[in-house]
């Protein structure tokens, strides 16, 4: 329809623009009148019949498109029609299904009441019967107690006692197979790496021993030490630091001090004021000095051998210094140089056949005992006094934590920990490596015997090898094996709690039994 009434519009135009030209002409040119005439009647004529046939074109195609709009409406509409009916049924169903829902909703509710009601008559009833049940057990047990003889209490204890019994016997079984079990692979191949290791280092059976008595050529060199109203034996100990005793003791005098390396300077500082003879405060303060520098020089001398020695290098001159201090130092008559050199052999052997670094071994074997050096002026375990110093003097962690952990101030966290600790062990409890005073040392052996005897079912006990094994003997007829296993594990711990020893004690329970019959 917009088409055609355009089409007409510009027919419109052009018929108007026709006839203004149309006129202009006349005005300019009428004798052109009579000839143009015709020509614009027939256009005019053309131009009529060409706009009706446009006019009756755009009506058939507006009438077209109205035609086809209304199709595309009553589609459209029909589909619209169709969904909303589907819409229409789905609501009816799911109507219809909430209210079969709320009707099942409304039974179960009905179902649930009945339930509960039934349920509290069952409690009311479980409730009746539990406290029928609670008097019949009462006046049963109360049967059972007369005719046993003891309360619920003791029967309760006696059951426990029993169970507690079988369990330590189960439990003692399981012990019992799994050290047996681990015994198998690691027993000898320990035995074989202590074995090697000890085979391998032959150290020196004896041992050096701090000098603290120094002799004298005669008595009348006592006079000469003490000097003029005691002037020259107060300026040794002022210069030295180390307390003299001179006694009755024929031709000696006793230096006493915590300190060893003052006590060592003082020791030769007497020996070369007594060989010199001019004994005076002036010589005493000379001599002491030269002594000290001496000393000193030598510490830092024993040191750098001892790391030369062991193969270690990188070590802080301050614990090397300490290293050498350790020459002077002596535990349980052991001296402690001596003692730090078998323990890095020993671990750098048992390291290099557990394929572990054999540098690192020797390195925290060496330093193990640091602590000792100073540990007259520190308060603390030589353990974790040596292991401050390492971790100052920048050692690596590992070999700090091998040194605090060697008498197990701190738990062991690797291999070498352990290694330190078995070389410890191996060095100290070599024969001849230690002595100790025979009141203490036969104190140890009756402690670890009273300690055994303490247990029930214990026959005899012996304390041998210089207190380092202990073997108890059972009566057979009141012990089983799984007991035995259990009595030597109880008898380790109470000694570990109640004495203080070097090393490690060996305890070994024997249980046997004997048939005698003689043949007449």
């Amino acid at each position: 329809m917009s088409t055609a009434l355009n089409i007409i519009g510009i027919i419109l135009a052009l018929l108007v623009g026709a006839v203004v030209g149309y006129f202009l002409r006349m005005k300019q040119a009428r004798s052109r009148l009579q000839s143009v005439e015709a020509l614009s009647q027939k256009m005019v004529d053309d131009a009529r019949r060409e706009a009706e046939t446009l006019k009756k074109e755009a009506l058939l195609q507006a009438k077209d498109q109205l035609y086809q709009m209304k199709l595309d409406f009553e589609a459209e509409t029909k589909e619209r029609r169709q969904e909303l009916n589907q819409l229409e049924r789905r609501l009816a169903q799911k109507e219809d299904k909430l209210e079969r829902k709320a009707q099942q909703l409304e039974q179960r509710e009905q179902d649930l009441a009945r339930r509960q009601e039934e349920v509290a008559r069952l409690e009311k009833e479980a409730q009746a019967k539990h406290d029928r049940y609670q008097e019949l057990l009462e006046e049963q047990t109360a049967t059972l107690e007369r005719i046993a003889g003891m309360t619920q209490e003791e029967a309760k204890a006696q059951l426990v006692a029993s169970i507690e019994e079988e369990a330590r016997h189960e439990a003692a079984k399981t012990l019992k197979r799994i050290e047996q079990e681990t015994r198998e692979n690691a027993k000898k191949k320990a035995q074989e790496i202590l074995a090697l290791a000890c085979k391998r280092y032959a150290g020196d059976y004896v041992t050096e021993k701090t000098v603290s008595v120094v002799t004298l050529p005669n008595d009348e060199m006592k006079g000469r030490i003490i000097g003029r109203e005691g002037r020259n034996i107060r300026a040794i100990e002022a210069a030295t630091g180390i307390d003299l005793i001179i006694d009755d003791t024929p031709e000696a005098v006793i230096l006493s001090g915590f300190n060893p390396v003052r006590r060592e300077v003082a020791r030769l500082s007497l020996e070369r004021l007594i060989s010199d003879g001019r004994i005076h405060p002036a010589r005493i303060e000379e001599v002491v000095k030269k002594v000290n520098a001496e000393v000193e020089a030598s510490i830092k001398e024993a040191g750098e051998q001892a790391t030369f020695d062991v193969g270690v290098h990188g070590i802080h001159p301050e614990l090397v210094k300490l290293i050498g201090r350790l020459r002077y130092r002596s535990s349980y008559a052991q001296n402690v140089l001596q003692h730090s050199l078998e323990v890095a052999f020993l671990c750098g052997i048992m390291a290099s056949e557990l394929g572990l670094n054999p540098k690192h071994a020797k390195r925290a074997g060496l330093l193990h005992d640091i602590g000792k050096a100073v540990d007259h002026e520190v308060e603390g375990p030589h353990a974790l006094i040596g292991a401050d110093l390492a971790k100052r003097y920048g050692e690596k962690p590992h070999i700090v934590q091998a040194i605090a952990a060697h008498h197990e101030d701190v738990p062991p966290k690797s291999v070498i920990d352990v290694l330190v600790q078995a070389a410890d062990a191996l060095s100290g409890a070599r024969p001849g490596a230690r002595r100790e005073m025979l009141e203490s040392y036969v104190k140890r052996l009756e402690d670890l015997e009273r300690i055994a005897n303490s247990f029930e079912g214990v026959s005899k006990s012996f304390a041998i090898q210089a207190g380092r094994e202990l073997r108890i003997v059972l009566e057979a007829d009141k012990t089983d094996d799984e007991r035995a296993l259990m009595l030597a594990h109880d008898v380790a711990r109470k000694i570990e709690e109640e004495m203080i020893y070097p090393g490690q004690i060996r305890v070994t329970v024997i249980r046997e039994t004997r048939a005698v019959d003689y043949a007449r």
